[in-house]
């Protein structure tokens, strides 16, 4: 009955400003313990250990007040969002921080180290992982079957968030189903991380500092078949056009692309792109003889974009550490593209077409690495509705 009070959207998708108001009023929110220096001075620095100590006090006061149980025995369970049209189950485990480590559970991006660094202090402060991890797998008919059979119950956790987003959930406790259920994973070959990399490079690294000292080697999982992952585009913005001209810009665009104006301001097929510059829209096609035969990373969208266009064209070398670049989430849509170019805080915009979840499974498949913000998906996972404690 606390669940819509307590849950959260996860720390890393709003400002401190943003958590601190949507906090607001609510003693209950888990932003409090996830973004815990919302509770503190405006001033005061993210990493300072003072916000960790906050964020401590915050998960264990909400377990002494009852707001947070432990069950009495180990479950799984599962967890279901519906946004829109768009609905997804997955299984709510743990896995095995040793299989992350030797790449059994398959990452594709790289992690910044002052992001790990952060998830790390939050994870011992707390004893505990307060936001799972977002896996998938390549979907098997008997645990669909399982799934189904499970979600026919009443749910014993369902609401609806303030963002539309339904979250339901069940316990499997039955020890015949948690008994399948482990057979079924067991001969799955891989996981592969969808979103979540800081906080799962984090887990690793706290269970090798503490091998043998009372962690349980897990970290807390949330595994959703890939048939039904639902990815957003992830668009881009500039702050500016690297000195060159409007006119000349589009020049040199059509070097590489085929233009349309007026265009559509989202790209109805991979290889295209939207490009809002000067209050209009333009459709960008990628030449064929540009696009790199037999290279899965080369060839994704996002790759075509930094290789031919903001990297050359618009001298963004490195995306992860470049200021005059901005990455902007899908599911603010291209009018916020469109706002934030009109009001002069960016002088142009591209949209993408999102990437799939096959091209991110074959690329992890090959221990590739694909490119910074090549993935948005939706609907997020709530922090707070599971938490998984990390002492044996």
């Amino acid at each position: 009955e606390l669940a819509s009070q307590i849950c959260e959207l996860p720390y890393d998708v709003m400002s401190s400003e943003e958590a601190r108001l949507m906090a607001e009023g609510n003693p209950l929110s888990f932003l409090r313990v996830s973004k815990p220096e919302i509770e503190l001075d405006p001033g005061i620095a993210p990493d300072d250990p003072a916000v960790y100590d906050r964020g401590a006090r915050n998960f264990k006061e909400l377990q002494n007040q009852g707001s947070l149980r432990q069950d009495a025995s180990p479950c799984y369970y599962l967890y279901r969002q519906v946004m829109g049209n768009h609905s997804q189950i997955g299984l709510v485990a743990v896995a095995s921080c040793q299989e992350y480590l030797d790449g059994v559970i398959q990452k594709h991006e790289f992690t910044r180290p002052d992001k790990e660094d952060d998830r790390v202090r939050h994870l011992e402060a707390l004893s505990a992982q307060t936001g799972p991890v977002f896996l998938t797998y390549r979907r098997r008919d008997d645990m669909d079957q399982l799934v189904s059979d499970c979600v026919a119950k009443e749910p014993e956790v369902d609401f609806t968030a303030s963002d539309g987003v339904r979250h339901s959930a069940w316990t499997i406790s039955s020890a015949e189903q948690i008994q399948q259920i482990q057979s079924i994973f067991g001969e799955i070959p891989r996981l592969y991380i969808a979103d979540g990399h800081h906080r799962s490079a984090a887990a690793g690294r706290v269970y090798q500092s503490m091998k043998g000292a009372g962690t349980s080697g897990h970290f807390l999982v949330v595994i959703f078949p890939d048939t039904q992952m639902q990815i957003l585009p992830y668009n881009r913005a500039l702050k500016d056009l690297n000195g060159l001209t409007p006119e000349q810009l589009l020049e040199k665009l059509g070097e590489v692309c085929e233009i349309e104006k007026p265009g559509k301001a989202q790209p109805d097929q991979a290889r295209n792109l939207g490009f809002y510059m000067g209050g209009q829209w333009w459709s960008l096609k990628f030449k064929d003889e540009k696009i790199p035969a037999n290279d899965p990373i080369g060839s994704l969208d996002v790759s075509l974009l930094q290789d031919l266009i903001l990297s050359p064209m618009l001298g963004i070398d490195n995306p992860r550490t470049n200021k005059r670049i901005e990455f902007i989430g899908g599911i603010r849509g291209t009018v916020e593209l469109e706002k934030r170019v009109n009001a002069g805080e960016f002088a142009c915009a591209f949209s993408m077409y999102p990437t799939s979840i096959h091209e991110l499974m074959e690329i992890a498949d090959q221990d590739g690495v694909m490119p910074p913000k090549s993935t948005w998906f939706e609907p997020k996972l709530r922090d707070g509705l599971f938490s998984h404690l990390i002492e044996a």
